[in-house]
C-alpha cells in the first residue's frame, strides 16, 4: 500500500520541492502551510507519518506536536533550524519521532521516512489475508508486558501509550534486564539502515519513557543511566 506522508511548513518553496521529491518516489503527498489548518485533517483522516516545521505562526510545530498527541499516535518528523538544540530537544521530549536540522538534504529526508515506516510497519498486526507469521513472543518483566504484536505496553496491568521509537528502545533494554546497553546499541535497534542520530536523541526518547510510566507510577525506576556507559533495564 502506498504511504502517505502530511508535510506541514509556512514555506511554500520547501513544501513544493519536498512534495515532488516524494512522490517522486512513489508517496503520495498533503501539504498544509499552517499548523492549524493542519490539526484538523491529521487527526480526522491520518497520514502514515508527518513531517512537521517547528518555526510556523498561528500554531508552531510543538504546539501542533502536543496536541496531535493527545489524538494520535502517528510517526513524527521535526524540521528545526540549524544548531537550535532545545526545539530538537523539545520535539522528542513531546513526542518525535526523529529531527532533521534545516537547510537539509532531501535524499536525507526520505531515508529517514522510509526507515521509520518500515518500523511502524513491523511493529503492527499482519493485515487480513496476509501470509500468517509467527507470532512474537510477549515479553514480561516484572511489571512489564510488551507485546509486540499488537504494539501493547502494560506496567502492573495499566496500559502505557508508546511511540514505535519508544517502544524498540523499551524492549532492548527489557530483554536483557541488568545488561548495560550503550548508546549505540540503542541506536540500532531503533534506527535501522545506517540513519545516524547523535546520543541527544536517544537520551530525549529515554527521558519520555521514563514520563510516562511515572505518569502510571510515580515510583517508576525501572530504567537505570549508567553515566558514561549505556542505559540498562532492572525488573527487581
Amino acid at each position: 500500500m502506498t504511504a502517505t506522508i502530511a508535510l506541514v511548513d509556512d514555506d511554500r518553496n520547501i513544501l513544493t520541492s519536498v512534495s515532488i521529491a516524494l512522490q517522486t518516489e512513489g508517496f503520495l503527498t498533503r501539504v498544509y502551510s499552517d499548523g492549524e489548518s493542519a490539526l484538523k485533517a491529521l487527526i480526522e483522516n491520518p497520514p502514515d507519518l508527518a513531517v512537521l516545521d517547528i518555526k510556523m505562526p498561528k500554531m508552531d510545530g510543538l504546539e501542533l506536536l502536543r496536541r496531535l498527541r493527545e489524538k494520535s499516535a502517528i510517526p513524527v518528523i521535526f524540521l528545526t533550524s540549524k544548531d537550535d538544540e532545545l526545539d530538537e530537544a523539545l520535539g522528542l521530549a513531546m513526542g518525535a519521532d526523529d529531527y532533521i536540522a534545516k537547510p537539509f538534504s532531501q535524499r536525507l529526508l526520505i531515508a529517514r521516512i522510509r526507515a521509520i515506516l518500515r518500523r511502524t510497519e513491523a511493529a503492527q498486526p499482519a493485515a487480513e489475508g496476509a501470509e500468517p507469521q509467527e507470532p512474537a513472543e510477549i515479553l514480561e518483566r516484572g511489571r512489564l508486558t510488551m507485546d509486540p504484536a499488537r504494539h501493547r505496553v502494560t506496567w502492573g496491568g495499566t496500559n502505557v501509550t508508546l511511540t514505535v521509537t519508544e517502544f524498540l528502545i523499551l524492549e532492548t533494554l527489557a530483554q536483557r534486564p541488568g545488561i548495560v546497553k550503550t548508546r549505540n546499541q540503542l541506536m540500532d535497534a531503533a534506527y535501522q539502515d545506517d540513519i545516524y542520530v547523535d546520543d541527544r536523541t536517544i537520551d530525549s526518547h529515554i527521558k519520555r519513557v521514563r514520563r510516562k510510566f511515572r505518569q502510571v507510577d510515580p515510583e517508576f525506576d525501572a530504567i537505570e543511566t549508567l553515566y558514561g556507559a549505556g542505559y540498562r533495564f532492572s525488573d527487581e
